[in-house]
């Protein structure tokens, strides 16, 4: 393998012993250089001897160990500003204006089947305490000497950051980070290109990277902001079915997402919610000294204020060594209620919540008469959704910021795949915007789309198939109970039953 140790001259800096590997692209060492000086790859000139570093090969640059290259470009802070501009009408708006006039959020660049990471990426985004969080990391992206988490952390931010301009972004260091960390995931296939992947797994993997650098915030209970804002906790108890003698066990298990198990009674996410709650499986038992059937009930205990349910969508064919996909409907809803899924005393604790949300709704039944009716309920309630914090009720435990305090959330981000196969097919992210309207994120070309359309990814063919479901806290208005008041509709909740 041709690598080296070279030094890079860059303005007055001198960066000594640069490893560069020549059988990799030249934009993974650029993107090594971005981590050093925080120049973008794109406006990177790299030069020895009069040779100009391409984006597609060495041919042009005979390195040795030692040798001396010159890197010319600016960063970011250091690009002059520039000057105020002339209205511009839309037809002659080019990508880059286009998106932020209509408030479109950045596309991602498919770097050869990574549609499975700009999915996760587009929907984690969403989340805005996970940005927060993320903005405070002080860490630094370091492909040499630096912990993978902090890497990841670091890459994902200045991502983020790099997103907020509008422009469609080539993830180029996320992917170097993500392939260093876990070398699975750059896979190559026959023909040379990067395999597809696992997009279920990426997120898990993203997350735990996350866990270990991010800080929770005004929560000493949580040691970070992903655990604060999407764990889950549950009390499990495993009683042997065989013998009465047994006693029954207890623990406490978390989760960073809800997995929800397909089969044939499965209709409605709802059903699969509460299948998950019970199992039976077989195990040795000590009082009858052989295998016996025991059975695992789960209640929750706590709910997170963001919660992720992924549809078991893939099982592992032996035959054909493929995680097949499970291609049936499951209806899923854009108001969740998790109550039936929590512990008795958590239901006791949410019901004081519940209860303003329920005399809200009696309100507005009682003036829908007056105002348009239903549908102008609905859309207010949907109005509602997009409120500041300081314009609605906290929707967090005060002992535990971070958690839900109402068993109530409204759709956020749908994670799709379409074809037969978690390792082929292709990937897309959906976010909600604004009252209705979504955003369709596949791969570099992001349009809004309707929240009718978000409803039909629930499965039954070929089509994009839901395969992660993020919820957000639905959120109750401080301003209520008057004719100036946000409506809220209970309808999105009616829809499972």
């Amino acid at each position: 393998m041709p690598s080296y140790k070279i030094k890079v001259k860059w303005g007055k800096e001198v960066y000594q012993d640069v490893e560069v590997n020549t059988d990799e692209e030249p934009m993974v060492f650029k993107a090594q250089l971005f981590a050093l000086t925080g120049v973008q790859p794109e406006r990177q000139k790299v030069m020895l001897k009069g040779a100009i570093l391409g984006d597609s090969n060495w041919d042009k640059m005979k390195l040795r160990d030692n040798a001396m290259v010159l890197m010319m470009g600016t960063k970011d802070e250091d690009m002059p500003v520039q000057p105020v501009e002339k209205t511009k009408f839309v037809e002659d708006m080019d990508e880059r204006e286009l998106s932020k006039a209509m408030e479109m959020p950045a596309g991602l660049q498919n770097l050869g089947n990574t549609c499975y990471m700009n999915a996760v990426i587009q929907c984690l985004k969403s989340v805005p305490e996970i940005r927060s969080s993320l903005s405070n990391y002080s860490g630094r992206v370091n492909l040499q000497q630096g912990s993978d988490a902090e890497s990841i952390t670091a890459a994902l931010r200045d991502l983020y950051k790099t997103m907020d301009t509008g422009a469609t972004v080539p993830p180029i260091i996320m992917l170097q980070v993500l392939h260093t960390a876990f070398p699975m995931f750059a896979e190559r296939g026959e023909q040379g290109g990067y395999q597809q992947q696992d997009a279920n797994e990426c997120w898990i993997q993203m997350l735990k990277m996350l866990q270990q650098k991010t800080e929770a915030m005004e929560n000493p209970s949580k040691q970070n902001a992903i655990e604060q804002f999407l764990g889950i906790e549950c009390r499990s108890e495993l009683k042997c079915i065989e013998s009465e003698e047994e006693p029954m066990k207890q623990d406490v298990e978390k989760f960073l997402q809800y997995n929800v198990y397909i089969d044939k009674d499965v209709k409605y996410l709802h059903t699969g919610l509460k299948n998950r709650l019970q199992e039976t499986l077989s195990k040795h038992s000590e009082t009858l000294g052989r295998n016996a059937e025991y059975l695992k009930t789960l209640s929750i205990t706590r709910l997170p204020g963001y919660i992720t349910i992924t549809m078991m969508r893939f099982q592992f064919k032996q035959k054909e060594a493929v995680n097949a996909k499970v291609l049936k409907d499951i209806k899923f809803p854009v108001m969740l209620d998790m109550f039936d899924m929590c512990s008795k005393e958590l239901q006791d604790r949410l019901r004081p919540m519940r209860t303003k949300f329920k005399e809200y709704e009696d309100w507005l039944v009682e003036h829908a008469a007056k105002d348009k009716g239903k549908p102008e309920a609905v859309r207010r309630e949907k109005l509602s959704q997009d409120l500041p914090s300081e314009e609605v009720e906290d929707w967090s435990f005060p002992e535990d910021k971070g958690s839900n305090n109402s068993g109530y959330y409204t759709l956020q981000a749908v994670l799709t795949h379409k074809g037969r196969s978690s390792n082929s097919g292709h990937y897309v992210g959906w976010v909600r915007q604004k009252e209705d309207t979504w955003l369709k994120c596949d791969d570099d070309e992001v349009s809004p789309v309707h929240e009718e359309d978000v409803l039909k990814l629930s499965g039954g063919g070929d089509w994009h198939t839901a395969y992660l479901l993020l919820y957000a806290p639905r959120k109750l208005p401080k301003n209520r109970g008057t004719e100036n008041a946000t409506p809220a509709a209970a309808e999105g909740e009616k829809m499972e039953q």
